[in-house]
């Protein structure tokens, strides 16, 4: 059965977990963002983005520029991703304030577009009359793909259709180029294909989905594009490279359907695939869903960490080999775990199987929510399993995976990316199909089904395993509750009955079917007692180890927690584990757990023929994502077991 996800105006959140972090995102980190974007903060890496498309709007106007494009090619996203950020935050609560700084940035968009619906400022400002020369490097598709995004946003949050104008204008545009004119051409970095079936479903204009389909169609044909590009163009982004003949690297070693492996970067590798997931839904076309499948196998099977990060290099950013899965050189950018859950909504959408809402919870609970601090105000790019600073604290600069969040950064992606994940996240909770409610993960507030009627969750979690629903609408229907692989016991209950399990789970959901009148309730209990994970014996890195998770939530050892070191720290290996009371007053509340364990005492030399001595400890741990909130800590979420 395939399902479509609910509008975020379907989704009501009133309190809790997820209800906290949108309004977190309301109150601290648009305003914060937006002053950034807008150069306001002086001593925090600048952005400029608002002002590059400042100029291109003059640039149209015939005005001299009195300054140059600053940042990033693609610095025009990370305005579009703060805009539908601030579109999904409208859908939750109206701010007269917030929505008239999203019109001015529309009005600036729409001057900064040029007559054919061109819009970019990078080309318009600084490489006049070289647009569409440099599709390997340059992000045109990818910057217009995420305005398209913010505009379907902003059109469902609000009903405004001023800014899907200007996108259908810019998509007619791209129509006329690549089906018309460049018909073998595709971007460099994949995002254009998940977001032309966006504004499809938004418009109703069946040219977006054949472009999207004509972007999916055409990579990896050979002659191969991008070889063929760089042969024609004397100038780069980036000073010449190899990139171009890496076609890995690119997604296009192959055609999409007969690709096996995640490969090259991970970030655009799930966006592509979100695209292709869609298109699969869409058309129905089972070879793109049967890739998918494969490559979704090949990610979650092999090439993904225990927290839902990807991508195990900074080199390009990206895949490796199967189960190369270091814990202190891991990427795991924040942006792949994001588009990790991007392509499990779509699988979700394509076939309910719990598998693919398991992996979404995994990569938002812990990868996604761990790259932005607690306060809102500073953001990880990368994500490491371990971390010692004043050990490697000098290789962890480089590789961006500072012990404490940086406020900003050049590259700025992932701050505003992970700003439009959590104010959107009822979108990837709730989906319906043939009058089926599907609940993927479990959030606190209102919903209302496309199917006339209502319903109210109350929850704990991620914390706590309880999930009431109440009807609040006479309802004839079918409810499917996601049944997590990580419950080892769980109960349902109808009404106050024990549902028998073994009759209506398939494919991890309780499917309860029947006629409900205002008050019935489905109530859920899922067993989030801690345990142990082990990784596969062919993960070098994790030989030995073991992980520690209760409910979603993936749990490391922090400096903070234990006398300021974990290194020396061992998990018992017949030892048990111990939650204990949640603690609204630490780290913004989580529910700490005790593992019983080993100390290994320190030694004055730096090599001894004699065994150091070990003591018994408790191991305190503390939720992943909640770790690097405390100033400088050693962190460990693989920990030695004897």
């Amino acid at each position: 059965m395939q399902s479509r996800s609910l509008p975020v105006t379907a989704v009501k959140l009133e309190k809790g977990f997820w209800a906290e972090k949108q309004r977190l995102v309301r109150e601290t980190v648009l305003p914060y963002q937006y002053s950034i974007l807008n150069d306001q903060l002086p001593g925090v890496e600048k952005s400029h983005a608002l002002e590059n498309l400042r100029l291109a709007a003059k640039a149209q106007a015939g005005e001299p520029l009195d300054e140059e494009f600053y940042g990033m090619v693609f610095q025009d996203s990370d305005v579009a991703k703060w805009m539908e950020a601030a579109a999904f935050s409208l859908a939750a609560e109206r701010d007269p304030e917030l929505e008239q700084r999203l019109d001015q940035v529309v009005e600036l968009l729409e001057r900064a577009q040029f007559p054919d619906g061109y819009l970019n400022s990078y080309f318009t400002v600084k490489r006049p009359g070289q647009r569409w020369t440099n599709l390997q490097e340059a992000h045109e598709l990818y910057c217009a793909g995420h305005l398209m995004e913010a505009a379907c946003a902003y059109h469902e949050a609000t009903g405004k259709d001023r800014f899907l104008h200007i996108m259908e204008r810019c998509a007619d545009h791209i129509y006329q180029e690549f089906m018309q004119k460049n018909t073998r051409g595709y971007s460099g970095h994949p995002e254009i294909e998940l977001a032309l079936m966006k504004l499809y479903r938004a418009s109703g204009n069946e040219r977006y989905r054949e472009l999207a389909q004509h972007f999916v169609d055409v990579r990896g044909q050979e002659p191969h594009y991008f070889v063929e590009e760089r042969k024609n163009r004397d100038w780069y982004v980036w000073q010449p490279n190899d990139v171009a003949l890496d076609k890995d690297y690119t997604q296009s070693a192959r055609p999409v359907r007969e690709q096996r492996d995640a490969v090259g970067h991970s970030v655009r590798a799930v966006y592509l695939y979100t695209g292709m997931a869609d298109l699969a839904r869409e058309t129905g076309d089972p070879g793109l869903k049967e890739a998918c499948e494969r490559l979704w196998e090949s990610i979650v099977q092999r090439r993904m960490y225990v927290t839902g990060g990807i991508g195990s290099t900074v080199l390009g950013e990206a895949f490796t080999v199967d189960y190369d899965l270091p814990n202190d050189t891991v990427y795991a950018e924040t942006c792949a775990s994001i588009g990790l859950i991007f392509f499990a909504r779509r699988m979700l959408e394509l076939e309910p199987k719990g598998e693919y809402a398991d992996v979404m919870e995994r990569a938002l609970y812990n990868t996604t929510l761990a790259g932005m601090a607690l306060d809102g105000r500073r953001f990880f790019y990368v994500n490491p399993l371990e971390s010692a600073p004043g050990i490697a604290g000098e290789a962890a600069t480089q590789r961006h995976a500072l012990p404490q969040r940086p406020q900003w950064y050049a590259c700025a992606c992932c701050p505003p990316n992970v700003a439009r994940l959590l104010a959107s996240i009822g979108s990837y909770a709730f989906s319906a199909g043939e009058n089926t409610l599907f609940l993927h993960t479990y959030l606190d507030g209102r919903l209302e089904s496309p199917f006339g009627w209502a319903m109210r969750c109350e929850t704990g979690y991620p914390h706590d395993g309880r999930v009431s629903c109440t009807f609040l609408d006479p309802a004839e229907t079918t409810v499917a509750l996601h049944i997590p692989a990580w419950s080892r016991r769980t109960v349902l209950l109808h009404n106050g009955k024990e549902v028998d399990l073994s009759g209506v789970v398939r494919e991890g959901y309780a499917y309860i079917s029947g006629t409900f009148a205002p008050g019935d309730k489905l109530e859920l209990v899922l067993d989030m007692e801690p345990r142990k994970v082990y990784a596969s014996q062919r993960v070098p890195a994790d030989s030995g180890r073991a992980a520690v998770q209760r409910g979603p939530l993936v749990y490391c050892a922090e400096g903070a927690d234990n006398g300021g070191e974990v290194f020396s720290l061992s998990l018992d290996r017949e030892g048990g584990l111990r939650e204990l009371a949640f603690d609204p007053t630490l780290l913004g509340g989580v529910a700490p757990v005790v593992a019983q364990g080993w100390r290994t005492e320190a030694i004055k030399e730096l090599y001894t023929s004699c065994r150091p001595e070990r003591v018994p400890a408790e191991v305190r741990l503390i939720p992943y994502y909640a770790w690097a909130n405390r100033g400088l800590n050693q962190m460990r979420v693989w920990l030695p077991e004897n």
